[in-house]
């Protein structure tokens, strides 16, 4: 059996395909790498919510998929939009990397302390800008879009004090020596699908394939949890441009209960952070979905509609 992989160019992208590669080889399949620059790659002038949150960094990997150039694409779970045409899939979620927002500086003394923490951060996410806002007004924050490279490159030029970026891409580049503070989960709740990596397929592809690559790539715990966190961004309606926030565990602080359960935290954050709706629900991992969805529909009820509203409209101006 031979399985062609499409990814992005990044090195990050590249570590994340070969990771892919390596665990596929172990099983005796021969695998082939097409990475490719998507449209998010090539487009740095100008923040993800200006370009247009879906598909920015699948498109062209889809392309590929629908004409059968490509059998998987590798992507950051957190890059997928959180509804997939038609003919498209997830086939399969890599286990979980450490899910938290991580702060990284050459300045060993930076740290996000208390309000009176004042210094720049260089990130493009609305999430992590509408968090600062609203946890520490007096951090200013400039955008920085690019490679993790690129990214220090531009922080060690002056741009920036400090970035704030995923944990997992951080390790995965082995730049732990920069990394000057882990952040809170209840703080720095992640984007939905931080830390896996997504398995991408067309509908089309044979079952023989599928089965394989599922058995092999899939964890099942990480699925129920993206499946719930999934499902809850699916219901907003949202993609990587809104300041949404989902993460899900699984027995998470409930140590006196039976039985295995799903907990899930999520909200939303106004652009500017001066408004926001977390919620905590937990459900039953039969059914991860229905839980994801029934706390999306809680968070706009109790104010979240009006939230994404206003962002909607801010985006279009």
């Amino acid at each position: 059996m031979i399985i062609k992989i499409g990814t992005r160019k990044s090195k990050l992208a590249m570590w994340q395909a070969n990771h892919v590669k390596d665990e596929l080889s172990k099983h005796g399949i021969q695998v082939e790498l097409n990475p490719i620059e998507t449209k998010g790659d090539k487009v740095l002038d100008v923040s993800i919510s200006k370009i247009g949150s879906k598909g920015v960094f699948t498109e062209e990997l889809e392309y590929m998929l629908e004409n059968g150039e490509i059998d998987i694409a590798i992507h950051s779970a957190k890059d997928l939009p959180s509804e997939l045409p038609k003919q498209f899939e997830i086939l399969a979620f890599s286990s979980r990397e450490k899910e938290n927002d991580v702060l990284i500086s050459h300045d060993s003394s930076l740290e996000l302390k208390d309000e009176n923490s004042a210094f720049i951060i260089g990130t493009s996410s609305t999430r992590r800008i509408a968090t600062l806002s609203h946890y520490y007004p007096n951090i200013k924050t400039v955008d920085i879009r690019g490679n993790l490279q690129t990214r220090i490159k531009k922080m060690e030029s002056g741009h920036c004090d400090a970035l704030l970026l995923a944990y997992a891409g951080v390790a995965r580049m082995e730049y732990h020596e920069l990394i000057r503070q882990e952040l809170s989960l209840d703080i720095f709740t992640p984007a939905v699908g931080q830390g896996s990596l997504a398995v991408e397929i067309a509908t089309s592809l044979s079952i023989e394939k599928k089965s394989r690559i599922r058995e092999i790539i899939n964890d099942p715990q990480t699925e129920i949890k993206l499946k719930a966190e999934r499902a809850y961004l699916r219901k907003l309606k949202g993609g990587c441009s809104i300041p949404a926030f989902a993460n899900a565990q699984i027995n998470a602080r409930l140590p006196a209960r039976q039985g295995n359960r799903i907990v899930l935290q999520a909200g939303i954050f106004s652009l500017d952070g001066r408004e926001f709706v977390n919620k905590t629900a937990e459900g039953g991992l039969e059914d991860p979905e229905t839980l994801g969805k029934k706390l999306g529909e809680d968070i706009l009820n109790e104010g979240g509609a009006e939230i994404l509203d206003q962002i909607n409209k801010e985006l279009k101006r």
